[in-house]
């Protein structure tokens, strides 16, 4: 796999980085383009006012959508057709009209990222399944405030569709990006007001199974340590944790919120211990954060599993790198990001049959924590 790189900051805290991932087994070299546009060309929204529909509209037809009404897309044609207007993706390939690439977006800081594993299982899913294809792969890591440098990208058509992850209620501008081009997230979306595909697992099951397993070795007082509760897997994995807990007849322990970094698992178990040491199991929504977690158990002489049992999240190289090897919930993350490249490839081919929502299993994997 061949990987170039580069990266950019807009003003303040406000910036992108890309890398542009090679799909094929041989090497490629990727040059600069300018961006700069003749005064005298006309654009999207000349064909948008001519046609009397909204620059949305002419983004679907221009990237080949089957949602758009036939009246407002003939009318579209006849207003690119008078204009004489030649979309970016074409000019970059006019036999194909194509760019054959995709862009992975995460909406996270560079830490996060390259810190988490999930990411690179998701990554690595995606490449296997576009190595049989002839799309290469572009990531692009956001952070702050992206609408801005990375919508403009996006916009000059240098890929033909894109693929989510990691996103936050605060994440609105993939709006604008579902606007332009077809879309599929790894995930649920944290909002339901947009147009895409969403490959995810079932977070509620997952979660109760793991809080069941704590139920199941005779642990009464559970607690939680969540995820963001700004993505809808934060609030599934609670949603799942409370279900166990009340068809068991058991209170719910103290719930601390965590972001899925290790740091803030052991920030959020020194938390719950102050809050209740009463404690005697906790699912921790993470393997990362668990793995910040159980030092901290550890080091104030609380023994696990006998004191306090522990299940996690994902089943990570985390859990068995921590002192007593966790018990956790396996997501099949590979598998979700081949799941995610062959949808976006279908839709590109002009298939619509794919599910709006996939949803695939979670397994419990049991070990020395719980």
């Amino acid at each position: 796999m061949t990987t170039t790189s580069s990266a950019g900051a807009t003003e303040g805290r406000r910036e992108y980085h890309t890398l542009a991932v090679s799909s094929s087994r041989r090497s490629a070299a990727v040059s600069g383009k300018s961006h700069a546009a003749r005064p005298t060309a006309p654009t999207l929204e000349a064909v948008a006012a001519m046609a009397g529909v909204s620059r949305a509209t002419v983004s679907r037809v221009v990237n080949g959508s089957s949602t758009v009404n036939p009246d407002s897309a003939d009318a579209v044609k006849r207003a690119i057709a008078e204009l004489g207007y030649v979309p970016n993706r074409a000019a970059r390939s006019l036999a194909s009209q194509q760019s054959h690439a995709i862009a992975l977006v995460v909406p996270e800081d560079t830490t996060r990222f390259f810190g988490d594993v999930y990411f690179a299982s998701i990554v690595s899913g995606i490449n296997r399944r576009l190595e049989r294809s002839d799309y290469l792969l572009n990531l692009m890591v956001a952070s702050s405030a992206p609408e801005g440098k990375m919508l403009r990208y996006l916009a000059g058509g240098v890929v033909d569709g894109v693929a989510v992850v990691s996103h936050h209620t605060s994440d609105r501008f993939v709006h604008q990006i579902a606007d332009m081009l077809p879309m599929v997230f790894g995930g649920r979306p944290a909002f339901s007001d947009i147009d895409g595909y969403v490959v995810d697992v079932d977070n509620v099951a997952g979660a109760a199974k793991a809080t069941q397993r704590l139920i199941d070795i005779g642990r009464t007082r559970i607690a939680t340590i969540t995820g963001p509760m700004t993505m809808q897997s934060g609030l599934d994995r609670v949603a799942g944790w409370r279900q166990a807990l009340e068809q068991a007849g058991l209170e719910p322990g103290p719930m601390v919120h965590g972001d899925y970094t290790l740091p803030s698992g052991t920030r959020a178990a020194r938390e719950l211990l102050a809050l209740d040491s009463s404690i005697d199991g906790v699912f921790v929504a993470s393997d990362l954060m668990a793995s910040g977690a159980q030092p901290v158990f550890i080091d104030r002489g609380i023994s696990v599993p006998a004191d306090v049992a522990m299940v996690g999240y994902d089943d990570s190289p985390s859990a068995v790198a921590t002192e007593v090897p966790l018990t956790t919930i396996r997501q099949p993350s590979e598998r979700m990001g081949e799941e995610m490249a062959d949808i976006l490839l279908a839709v590109l081919a002009g298939d619509d049959s794919k599910p709006r929502e996939t949803l695939m299993p979670t397994e419990l994997i049991v070990r020395e924590s719980a």
